[in-house]
């Protein structure tokens, strides 16, 4: 267990590097997370029969995926970076990937603005493409889940959003300090549980809307419990009742949207139809 605590310091957040590129490990089981989302909702398709195309899902992918990365992006810079004024007056330096002459690619995602970007790229492709927004929206609900533990993964090899203060003995130690693995219950909360529910439910779910509105639900109550054990933003703090995080504060906002679109797509959503 020793080795495990101390793995921070003989593990290199850095895979490999090409000239001046550093290629993260944090990089790598991102588009690994992508792969394995895309490869889930496919399969999916195939497997219940779904009314959609390969070509339409291909499309929609690329859609959902570009409005995921301005999300994040965008979000973390309006609810999380405390330069987010300077950010505004010089938009042009969101998406620099370099600092000072130096390539240390793009940080500061933030999950909530990349669910809003998700939402609006989606909405926009389906009404494009004339296409039931919902049901779409509850193919992604089941595959996102299955591709986000490695995201979660990404986190604690990066180092980064690193838990609280403990003595349990699978912790980690960061700059001294032993600390829960918080990124990797993170992982397994908002990953596979997710992802088992989600794909077990959409056998019984009577109206498009469903599943999505589950996730975010279920996600919500997923990383509320998790935070628990997770640091606060440094620059943030205890932002509300001197314990609430203020990723809390929007899982509690996600628990009530998505408790609240679950009853009223089941009461006027629009049924599935039988295959």
């Amino acid at each position: 267990m020793s080795w495990w605590n101390h793995i921070y310091e003989h593990f290199n957040p850095v895979a490999f590097e090409l000239g001046v590129f550093k290629v993260h490990w944090y990089g790598i089981m991102y588009v690994l997370a992508l792969v394995v989302a895309i490869m889930v909702a496919k399969w999916l398709v195939k497997k219940d029969r779904l009314p959609v195309s390969q070509e339409t899902l291909d499309a929609y992918i690329i859609w959902i995926e570009v409005g995921v990365i301005l999300g994040a992006r965008i979000g973390y810079i309006l609810f999380y970076d405390p330069n987010t004024t300077w950010y505004l007056t010089h938009p042009w330096q969101i998406f620099n990937p370099f600092k000072d002459g130096e390539f240390i690619g793009i940080r500061g995602m933030s999950f909530h603005g990349a669910l809003i970007g998700f939402i609006i790229a989606s909405t926009l492709f389906c009404r494009k493409h004339k296409l039931n927004q919902w049901f779409m929206l509850d193919i992604a609900a089941v595959a996102i889940p299955a591709g986000y533990v490695f995201g979660r993964i990404g986190n604690f090899l990066n180092q980064e959003l690193y838990g609280r203060a403990t003595d349990v003995p699978w912790g980690i130690y960061v700059d001294g300090v032993l600390r829960h693995p918080s990124q990797l219950y993170e992982a397994l909360l908002e990953g596979p549980v997710l992802f088992l529910i989600l794909f077990l439910y959409r056998r019984h779910k009577k109206v498009h809307g469903e599943l999505i509105a589950l996730y975010v639900m279920l996600y919500g109550v997923a990383r509320f419990i998790a935070e628990f054990f997770r640091a606060p933003d440094p620059q943030l703090g205890f932002v509300c009742c001197g314990w609430m995080t203020r990723g809390q504060e929007f899982c509690l906002m996600m628990i009530a949207v998505g408790l609240a679109a679950w009853f009223y797509f089941r009461k006027y959503g629009e049924p599935v139809k039988a295959a």
